[in-house]
């Protein structure tokens, strides 16, 4: 009888692998895919297609953990939530106008999913090429966690290196030059979005 139990259990382990892997490769072309055909379009006007993209942003990936990462011991007390709420809005607002440009200069690029590796926090990532018209390919893997049917974005690794990991050290450089302040990041930050908004 316990053979048997132990027997179905291996069985059923791999399948249940196998179905997470499926639906992390599903998401990320069907992510893809979307902002191809809805935010990568000419002749949308610059608020149009960072409204666009901020849409799908906030709604494919993890804001509040992609934050709380890149603040790491900031995020922790006597940081207020207050602080932490504007931190998380200038953070999202500075990838949509940063992206809002990139898509805005789209010519043609594809994403390629070469498969899914599971990572041992529990997350998979999902391993992907952009190919681009006579330039090289960039290597990019999407970290991406379980949210009830569906997933989220945790983290984006471009040619190794993590986008977690680079804000959290651009960052924890502005707050050791400021003593350590989170309303001087905050204002970096204002001032960089600002900037990037006028240039989208």
């Amino acid at each position: 009888m316990l053979s048997a139990v132990a027997a179905a259990t291996c069985l059923h382990v791999p399948s249940i692998a196998f179905a997470v892997e499926v639906k992390a490769r599903s998401f990320i072309q069907d992510l893809a895919d979307t902002a191809m055909n809805t935010v990568a379009v000419k002749d949308l006007s610059d608020a149009e297609r960072a409204l666009r993209f901020r849409n799908l942003f906030v709604n494919t990936f993890d804001l509040p953990e992609i934050s709380k990462l890149v603040l790491g011991r900031y995020w922790r007390p006597p940081t207020t939530a207050e602080q932490r709420g504007e931190f998380q809005k200038l953070f999202e607002d500075i990838q949509v106008y940063t992206w809002t440009r990139r898509f805005k200069e789209y010519s043609g690029e594809t994403l390629d999913i070469f498969g899914v590796e599971p990572d041992a926090s529990g997350d998979s990532l999902v391993v992907s090429q952009i190919r681009r018209h006579n330039l090289a390919p960039i290597n990019v893997s999407w970290r991406v966690r379980k949210d009830g049917e569906t997933f989220r974005v945790v983290d984006i690794i471009v040619e190794g290196a993590s986008m977690i990991v680079t804000y959290r050290s651009d960052y924890s450089g502005v707050l050791s030059s400021q003593g350590g302040k989170l309303d001087s990041l905050l204002a970096v930050m204002r001032q960089k979005a600002d900037q990037l908004k006028a240039g989208s």
